[in-house]
């Protein structure tokens, strides 16, 4: 297996970026964490992510923060670019984690705790 770099996007005191963080180390994969409090939303890996999952599935409309957004702010997420400004002003309404994969030049995106779809990576 050769893995080149495996970063996880989230908050740390999120419960699934917990669970995820904890299995990587458990499968003996090295990863970068990359906190989204501390550090921000990386604007220029949005429309990766958005072109590999969709916005909708970045987008947690099932979220605390997502809830507590006036019903104005909520309608006005239609697309990729709208979808996108919530994100960067927003960091809490991503669905966490989000997970950076790059092995033998690909890059691999995933949202959530997938890990079926991680050890399929490891292939």
């Amino acid at each position: 297996m050769t893995t080149s770099h495996i970063t996880i996007y989230g908050i740390p005191n999120c419960d699934t970026v917990k669970k995820s963080r904890a299995w990587f180390t458990a499968q003996g994969l090295d990863h970068t964490f990359h906190d989204f409090k501390k550090q921000g939303v990386p604007a220029q890996h949005l429309p990766g992510w958005m072109a590999a999952v969709g916005w909708e599935k970045l987008v947690n409309r099932q979220g605390t923060t997502w809830r507590k957004l006036d019903a104005a702010t909520q309608a006005a997420v239609q697309g990729e670019e709208s979808a996108a400004a919530l994100l960067q002003a927003q960091p809490s309404v991503i669905k966490r984690p989000v997970v950076e994969w790059q092995t033998g030049g690909r890059t691999h995106v995933s949202v959530g705790y997938v890990p079926d779809q991680w050890l399929a990576w490891t292939a």
